[in-house]
């Protein structure tokens, strides 16, 4: 195909995807006017400051109704100029703005007449994200490698059963520490399987997943809950530590720095894998061993050890996150209790476009799906719980549809490499 023809398939392309996001913001549109707007009574009070906050800030009240209304023009305004003028570069950005437009709508009105904490809900968005960037993390150290991580829910499962063992025997510390190490030992076998003995990497992922699903169930049944032994499932919790003087910023102290080591560890790797892969010699053969294994082998590069050294730190990384379920969260273990976060993290690693900050990014965004539903549910609003619970799952299924925009992965991606 001529470099003319490609252009005219990618401007089709354009041309479609462009009218399929303006068709799609003129529904929500006209769903935000009739059920946001019409018939909606009372303002909604949203609270920004918190119980103990130094510096106390207004509530923000908005009135239902109108607001809604001025939405939906506005949605309006954005679906009729994409499908007016289709081919736009800027269609996933306008879709982007106009869902957070959505949300808002959407808030206002579940909040019509009562008020809840913004900036709790907020704070809460960021703790629920945690398993999520963790498993996002490692989705993208292992990938960049061309190694695909299926078993990243099982690597946080070990890590929260690890971390409860360890840390009801000898303290909070030595429990990260055995999560890591069990994270860690998991990303190696998974590099056996598949660097060495070249298994399918899917299929290593999921005997890896139902492996320590079973392995921890059995355990957790017959004996962490016998009586003798329920002293190992009654670990200390990391508690919160305030960051001084930051902490007293009104909104922003209590979302960012009033948070346990779980949250600061998360922000911190998340910049460490980032300066690493783009900024590092070392992280430089990474991606090159990803994207392009025998030129890397020819230039000297070990394909086989970066594999199995990055997989290997990718497992501690998730060992380390599985922790926080007990460690960080309620100090005891229940069977599958990472309930699929594993799973959303390749989501948020694939939305992240293989970045680390992507995938932090993207794990907020599933996490806030997250924490606005345990609020509508306390807000009882008239949306089914059942379907109030779906809101992270559906968050998931949209991103991997490719209606945010479709990512490429390094381009050796789960493909095995034999030495000539």
């Amino acid at each position: 195909m001529s470099a003319g023809q490609t252009s005219k398939v990618i401007d089709k392309a354009r041309e479609r995807h462009s009218l399929v996001v303006g068709v799609i913001l003129i529904v929500l549109a006209v769903f935000t006017a009739w059920v946001f707007g019409y018939g909606t009574v009372g303002d909604a009070t949203f609270r920004l400051a918190m119980r103990g906050d130094s510096f106390k800030v207004g509530d923000l009240v908005v009135p239902a109704a109108p607001y809604a209304y001025v939405v939906a023009a506005i949605l309006a305004y954005f679906g009729a100029r994409l499908m007016m003028r289709s081919g736009s570069r800027r269609a996933n950005l306008i879709l982007g703005i106009g869902l957070i437009l959505f949300i808002t709508a959407f808030l206002t009105w579940a909040t019509a007449d009562h008020s809840f904490s913004l900036t709790g809900m907020l704070k809460s968005t960021i703790i629920r994200a945690l398993p999520i960037a963790f498993g996002g993390l490692t989705g993208v150290l292992c990938e960049r490698v061309a190694v695909i991580n299926i078993g990243i829910e099982g690597m946080l499962l070990a890590g929260a059963f690890s971390g409860v063992v360890f840390g009801s025997l000898f303290g909070g510390w030595a429990g990260l520490a055995g999560a890591a190490m069990t994270g860690g030992l998991l990303g190696l076998i998974l590099a056996v399987l598949t660097v060495t003995y070249r298994m399918d990497q899917i299929i290593a992922g999921v005997v890896i997943n139902i492996f320590v699903l079973g392995l921890t169930s059995y355990l957790t049944s017959q004996v962490l809950a016998k009586e003798a032994f329920r002293h190992l499932n009654d670990a200390p919790v990391f508690r919160a530590i305030d960051i001084p003087y930051l902490s007293d910023f009104p909104i922003i102290g209590p979302l960012f720095f009033q948070h346990n080591l779980f949250v600061y560890a998360a922000f911190a790797m998340v910049a460490i894998a980032t300066y690493y892969l783009f900024h590092t010699r070392t992280g430089l053969r990474a991606r090159a061993v990803g994207e392009h294994p025998r030129a890397a082998d020819t230039l000297g590069i070990n394909v086989f050890r970066i594999r199995y050294i990055q997989v290997t730190v990718a497992g501690m990384v998730a060992g380390f996150g599985g922790a926080w379920f007990t460690l960080g969260s309620v100090g005891r273990f229940d069977e599958n209790m990472t309930s699929g976060r594993g799973f959303i993290g390749l989501a948020a690693m694939i939305f992240g476009r293989w970045h680390p900050v992507g995938a932090l990014a993207a794990a907020l965004v599933f996490g806030f799906a997250d924490s606005v539903q345990q609020k509508m549910a306390l807000l009882q609003t008239p949306i089914p719980s059942e379907f109030l619970a779906m809101a992270p799952y559906v968050a998931t299924i949209i991103v991997v549809a490719g209606l945010v925009g479709r990512a490429r992965p390094p381009a050796a991606d789960g493909k095995p490499y034999v030495k000539e």
